[in-house]
């Protein structure tokens, strides 16, 4: 049997048990049939790619699946999220007719935008509850952030490329921010959104156990069976064990997509009623966090938990306890069989692999020197720079393991700024709207703390990786979210006042 056949076996078998064991606490979260419909849409587009044999093929019946699909959705960013890491993103490049060679790129990420989220955004746009995009701060910078990009283009490629960068920057930045952003109105659409995540989530950790445990990447063979070529789909070892990336192509990307399905569970859990499987999903949850060995995304995960717990009821007392429990557990893998090895692997603590902090030391400094010579937009042929050359490494390429440097490093301190002001807008907003709770146990604080608390550890995260696979479009997904939450605060506020109004005529 062909090794990714055997693989396909193992990854039914594998989500088989995450959705059976999960099914009971879905119940708690949303209506069963949602839960029900997605599972097996699940399971059709990944038999679907795996016999397949060509990625042309599964795109054009897949494309027809997730449009219906789509069309009997209630909540698209829902079903986005639940579909998103089903395919590793290798891309196959549409041929193009006479002058032009190809007409851009496609992977399952920019496939599953189209046919679910590109529907949704034309539907909210006729809404007359739709908030108009460019009406908060966040619409404005990003806006501003895919303006100038897309002008800088202008100095480093064709026209025609243009239009492609163009293109990608529509599918896997503004569609999942403006759905995410625009389509979720109440809690129940929230719970509904998040749950979609941590369940994909909670199937790539069984995966990345088992990868992990076997030594074995299951996906990898199914990118030649396809006909693709895909260079993240490489085998990585850290302390003699094997990194774990299932769908996402790279370790570090599958460990930021479990870090921030566990920022999101922090919420859930309050409401599913079993504290067996509460407690079962943060199993898996920490072991598919886990397997991959990458320590940036434990740093995310960690300031996630810490943020929100600092954000809740007892903070300082609970903080307190969480670092007295990380110094116990700390103490216990000195002495416990198998502990130390453990310990190496830690960031700051360990010693394996020490040489990569020392490469991010290295990257920073000759990047400030590259940063500036063109410090206001940045160049399109950083790479070619001494400082950069010097930065090559076994593999033959310039990893820059840093979002925050290599978009100085493209588009200047303006794009930086422009970045970086984003993210701290609607961090901003977050805090503002869950502080207008005076209830630190009010669900709907809660939620807003989740939030804060994951966007904070993903821009934490990001400073030990580049933006690639699926980092990006997750990323800007989160802080749609952020701003679909400030929305649904405004208005929940706006509803209460009119309410004390009319039942009290004397405050008009």
């Amino acid at each position: 049997m062909p090794e990714h056949l055997r693989a396909l076996t193992v990854i039914l078998v594998l989500a088989g048990i995450v959705f059976t064991l999960s099914r009971r606490a879905a119940a708690d979260l949303i209506p069963y049939s949602d839960f029900t419909r997605r599972r097996n849409l699940w399971f059709v587009l990944t038999l679907l790619v795996f016999v397949s044999h060509s990625f042309w093929v599964y795109a054009a019946v897949a494309a027809v699946i997730m449009t219906v699909a789509g069309k009997r959705e209630r909540n698209p960013i829902a079903l986005f999220f639940f579909l998103l890491f089903l395919v590793p993103p290798a891309s196959a490049q549409i041929p193009g007719l006479g002058v032009i060679n190809y007409f851009f790129d496609l992977n399952h990420i920019r496939l599953l935008s189209l046919c679910v989220l590109l529907p949704a955004f034309f539907v909210l746009r006729q809404r007359a509850d739709t908030l108009a995009f460019g009406r908060t701060w966040p619409d404005k910078l990003l806006a501003a952030n895919i303006l100038l990009a897309s002008l800088l283009l202008l100095r480093e490629t064709t026209p025609t490329d243009i239009l492609r960068q163009a293109l990608y920057m529509f599918i896997e930045v503004f569609l999942p921010y403006y759905v995410a952003s625009r389509a979720l109105k109440n809690l129940s659409d929230f719970k509904d959104a998040l749950l979609a995540f941590v369940l994909a989530s909670m199937v790539l950790s069984i995966i990345g156990l088992f990868e992990f445990a076997r030594s074995w990447l299951l996906y990898s063979a199914l990118i030649d069976a396809l006909g693709m070529q895909w260079e993240m789909s490489g085998y990585l070892n850290r302390g003699g064990s094997l990194r774990a990336s299932a769908t996402t192509g790279q370790a570090i990307a599958l460990g930021f997509v479990i870090s921030t399905a566990i920022g999101f569970y922090m919420y859930l859990q309050e409401n599913v009623r079993s504290k067996f499987q509460r407690r079962l999903g943060a199993l898996l949850l920490a072991g598919g966090l886990f397997a991959p060995l990458s320590r940036g995304p434990w740093i995310g995960a960690a300031v996630m938990i810490a943020t929100f717990i600092a954000t809740g009821r007892s903070a300082f007392k609970r903080l307190i306890l969480l670092a007295l429990v990380g110094v116990l557990a700390l103490s216990l893998l000195a002495v416990v069989p198998g502990g130390q090895k453990v310990l190496d692997l830690l960031p700051f603590l360990g010693t394996i692999e020490v040489e990569n902090i020392t490469y991010r030391q290295r990257l920073i400094d000759n990047a400030m020197i590259v940063i500036q010579r063109n410090p206001l937009f940045g160049a399109f042929d950083f790479r070619n720079t001494p400082e950069m050359q010097s930065m090559i490494q076994g593999q033959g390429i310039i990893d820059i393991v840093n979002t925050y440097i290599n978009v100085a490093l493209q588009v200047g301190l303006v794009g930086l700024t422009l970045f970086v002001a984003f993210f701290v807008t609607v961090l901003l907003g977050l805090r503002k709207a869950m502080r207008s709770f005076s209830d630190k146990d009010d669900e709907t604080r809660r939620l807003g703390r989740a939030l804060f608390a994951t966007l904070a550890g993903i821009l934490v995260t990001i400073v030990t990786v580049s933006s690639i696979t699926v980092i990006p479009v997750v990323y800007w997904s989160v802080a749609g979210l952020g701003v679909a939450y400030v929305q649904m605060v405004r208005k929940l506020r706006q509803t209460s006042s009119a309410t004390a109004v009319s039942a009290h005529p004397q405050l008009r």
